[in-house]
């Protein structure tokens, strides 16, 4: 059994270590773990993992955060994975840092990664993993937030809530996504 699992983020050194790459840094912390390499591939970098008698792709999009739709799209097709397989991680704004909330569907949330990527899926009914980067700025700064840097405490705090959410990740694909939004979602 496939399963997609799509980290969101902007490709460029400029944006490495922003919040909004927190789904390419998961992959990335995976990635390492498993002593796996990821290679570029159409529309983004991929890598292949076995969890069990699961197959993952990891997916970081190469099409920038606005238009990770055409990479998922891509992806689904060309491997034949169905939507309910299909796990977008991505950074959430509502949440505090380093929570993790799974969902099987719902709205975008203003972000526009989940919103092209729902145009171009035709649905709002895939399964996604927010991250919590927390919304600590003034009024009118949410972009230079999102695309700044993580604080020294959250970048200490980073290893434990990336490790969390692979687990999760894990558990999703293994036992499937309530059991792992009862277990993870209030961790």
């Amino acid at each position: 059994m496939k399963y997609l699992i799509v980290g969101l983020g902007n490709i460029g050194d400029e944006y490495r270590d922003t919040r909004h790459n927190i789904g390419f840094k998961i992959l990335d912390a995976w990635a390492q773990a498993s002593n796996i390499s990821f290679s570029t591939d159409r529309y983004g970098d991929i890598a292949r993992v076995r969890v069990k008698n699961k197959q993952l792709i990891l997916l970081k999009p190469s099409t920038y955060m606005n238009l990770s739709g055409n990479a998922v799209r891509y992806w689904k097709e060309k491997e034949n994975i169905d939507v309910s397989h299909i796990l977008v991680l991505v950074d959430d704004l509502a949440l505090p840092f380093g929570a993790i909330r799974l969902k099987g569907q719902g709205s975008d949330a203003g972000h526009n990664g989940l919103k092209n990527i729902a145009q171009m899926l035709s649905t709002t009914a895939y399964p996604r993993l927010r991250f919590g980067i927390g919304n600590d700025f003034p009024r009118g700064c949410q972009v230079d937030y999102v695309l700044g840097n993580f604080t020294p405490e959250q970048r200490e705090q980073m290893p434990a809530r990336i490790d969390l959410a692979i687990d999760a990740i894990k558990t999703y694909c293994l036992a499937g996504l309530q059991i792992a939004m009862n277990t993870y979602n209030n961790k």
